[in-house]
């Protein structure tokens, strides 16, 4: 418990500055000969039906806190002429930053999270109680993505489901309710953690919070090995602190798992 403790203390409040670790990532991956794909890019090549024999790798930025952090990402990735994937939440919107990102090129979304909302919002503790809201939890999630979509005057092609405390409770990923009908009616044409990508990704990476780093490889270690498909998944928290971003996170998920267990 007391390093565990250590470890969110280093990382939220102590830990150095790592997006120049960020640019040398692309700077391997170009010289090995690797191509930038968005998500969605990657998707209509694998929908297309010739998968291309270039190597890939695919950039996605979930902006969980610190939307700007995410301009960090942004600013290496236009200096190096790459392209990426981000998602951000109703809680770390910024619209112009996204107006930017979507007008070089790149690929901006939603990341959300309806189920977990509304599962805390309404002391729902079960998969069988999950199941009698589903069309509520549908209508919220319409809503929002609708209203994303008029204020960023951007039509978004995929999307990402953010994990949360309840949804590991629950056992329920927050894109169980996202299925064909409602995708249909919304023109998205994948969510990330469909087979297509992930039966095509040929090392999936996570970041993680000091002192791991990444999961369950280097990105510097898929690109030795030249993997065909590298996917790396980021979080701007994991490359820099905020502390005051970080702070209001931390008290917000103890608060929000008291309520949720206790009250």
């Amino acid at each position: 418990m007391i390093k565990q403790s250590y470890r969110r203390i280093y990382s939220d409040y102590l830990m150095p500055n790592r997006f120049g670790l960020y640019r040398h990532i692309i700077e391997a991956a170009l010289e090995k000969g690797y191509e930038h794909y968005t998500i969605y890019d990657f998707y209509k090549l694998m929908k297309s039906g010739n998968p291309t024999n270039k190597k890939i790798f695919i950039h996605r930025h979930d902006i969980d806190t610190d939307p700007a952090g995410s301009r960090k990402y942004f600013e290496i990735e236009k200096a190096m002429g790459i392209k990426a994937s981000y998602y951000f939440r109703l809680s770390t919107l910024d619209i112009k930053l996204m107006k930017e990102i979507n007008n070089y090129g790149s690929e901006v979304s939603y990341h959300y999270e309806e189920l977990a909302t509304y599962c805390k919002q309404n002391k729902i503790k079960s998969s069988v109680e999950v199941n009698k809201h589903l069309e509520k939890i549908k209508i919220q999630f319409a809503n929002n993505f609708k209203l994303l979509e008029n204020k960023t005057g951007i039509k978004f092609r995929t999307v990402a489901s953010h994990g949360d405390f309840v949804n590991r409770k629950l056992k329920l990923s927050n894109n169980y309710f996202l299925d064909t009908d409602l995708r249909e009616q919304l023109n998205i044409e994948a969510e990330t953690y469909d087979p297509i990508f992930l039966n095509n990704y040929s090392a999936t990476i996570s970041d993680k919070e000091a002192p791991v780093y990444f999961s369950p490889m280097s990105p510097f270690d898929a690109l030795d090995k030249n993997y065909p498909v590298i996917y790396l998944l980021s979080h701007p928290r994991q490359w820099r602190t905020n502390f005051l971003l970080n702070t209001k996170d931390n008290i917000q998920r103890l608060t929000e798992g008291i309520a949720y267990d206790y009250l």
